[in-house]
């Protein structure tokens, strides 16, 4: 069995656990359920909006048209006893610790995918585009394949930074030589047998290389560029830093000039801040639940 047909295998197996779990189980626990902090959990979460789009597109809950982002779901679900029992049966008994390979705890994770989903709709806003709505969303999910690919980074990183350090391939090229996938790749698959909408797992798929997306996707375009963005602004980066490739194409594509990426860059740590609180509420050394 080659190294890509054993982590499609191990894929199969793996159910989207949130990181906030505790804190939003405790709020709908409690008296009073306080649904804007709940929706503020869920929409900066991307194990819980995963796991909240799966069980919604999933259902008979969603009308002909896909839910795309966490709002929309938590407008669907609407009754605090139906998120109730969403969250009681969307926790999985297997959970990533740290994120192996890529020297990241659960907190950096959450930080970078925050960073990339926020980076990524500002990033519209500051070009005058009118951005589909699951822009954040597909910014938030696009590191997903990182939690199921670390383990296997990790067994490999040596040659996997000789490629990068000594043969100049990006991150995500020296992942697929060793190891037949990249993340990007894999978190698309990964989302896709969960059921997502294609809106979300192509952009996932190619967010690192969206010159191999055989169409045009503005939200693929604007989530390249917010990943990009976000490693940075230095949020939460990882073993594989910096080293990714940025494509020229969806620069021109987008108009992006240095006095944009500056405004963005500024939007982007100022919402940061603002959510600084719930990085400690989320991140396993912190939450108190």
């Amino acid at each position: 069995m080659s190294r890509r047909d054993e982590i499609l295998l191990a894929c199969e197996k793996v159910v989207a656990m949130p990181t906030c779990i505790r804190k939003a189980g405790a709020l709908l626990d409690g008296p009073e359920t306080d649904l804007v902090r709940l929706s503020r959990i869920i929409e900066h979460d991307p194990g819980l909006t995963a796991n909240l789009l799966k069980v919604v597109n999933a259902s008979d809950l969603a009308s002909d048209r896909p839910v795309l982002t966490a709002n929309e779901a938590m407008e669907v679900l609407e009754s605090p006893e139906v998120l109730r029992f969403f969250i009681s049966t969307g926790v999985a008994p297997y959970y990533v610790h740290v994120i192996a390979g890529y020297d990241q705890v659960p907190s950096q994770f959450l930080q970078h995918s925050t960073t990339v989903a926020i980076a990524s709709r500002e990033l519209a806003s500051a070009l005058g585009l009118d951005a589909p709505g699951h822009v954040f969303t597909a910014g938030l999910l696009s590191g997903i394949g990182k939690l199921l690919l670390g383990a296997y980074v990790q067994v490999d990183m040596r040659q996997i930074l000789h490629m990068v350090f000594d043969e100049g391939l990006a991150f995500d090229r020296a992942e697929e030589r060793m190891l037949g996938i990249n993340h990007a790749e894999l978190g698309g698959i990964l989302l896709e047998r969960w059921g997502l909408p294609d809106a979300l797992t192509r952009v996932v798929c190619h967010h690192l290389r969206p010159d191999e997306y055989d169409g045009r996707d503005v939200v693929l375009d604007l989530v390249h560029v917010g990943n990009v963005l976000a490693k940075m602004i230095g949020v939460g980066l990882g073993a594989d830093g910096l080293n990714y490739e940025v494509s020229p194409r969806v620069v021109e594509r987008l108009g992006i000039t240095s006095e944009v990426l500056d405004t963005v860059s500024a939007e982007v740590v100022v919402e940061l801040q603002s959510l600084w609180d719930l990085f400690l509420e989320c991140s396993d050394d912190f939450c108190s639940v």
